[in-house]
């Protein structure tokens, strides 16, 4: 992963309503995803699994990058998720984040977890 990708992860807020690889142990904390082979290959089906996903917009994407817009179904709140590849540890690190509110129920944990799952469901 370049230092560039890397800094572009910004910490959590202290409002429940983010988490990330990147946040110290804790509930803000998730573990980033694997992959193997090519970063091309990972950031292919990356890009498959959010084109997928409902009200998602994907609004930025470079080779180790990509940022995507999430908008809840009821109000059309906005929420970040950018994904940064480390090519070398074959790790994707996230950032999934509510721009408003303090609480999210718990979404963004859950949005993660599902395209993990679908992440990897692409793998097989």
């Amino acid at each position: 992963m370049t230092t560039n990708s890397l800094s572009r992860l910004a910490p959590c807020p202290r409002t429940p309503n983010c988490v990330s690889t990147l946040a110290p142990p804790g509930p803000q904390h998730m573990d980033p995803i694997p992959y193997k082979g090519l970063r091309e290959t990972a950031r292919q089906r990356l890009l498959g699994v959010l084109r997928r996903m409902e009200r998602t917009t994907i609004v930025e994407e470079t080779e180790d990058y990509l940022h995507a817009e999430c908008r809840s179904r009821l109000f059309h709140f906005v929420d970040d998720v950018e994904l940064a590849f480390d090519d070398k540890a074959k790790l994707i690190h996230f950032r999934s984040a509510s721009r408003l509110g303090r609480s999210d129920f718990g979404v963004n944990r859950k949005r993660m977890q599902q395209i993990r799952r679908d992440f990897r469901a692409l793998s097989t």
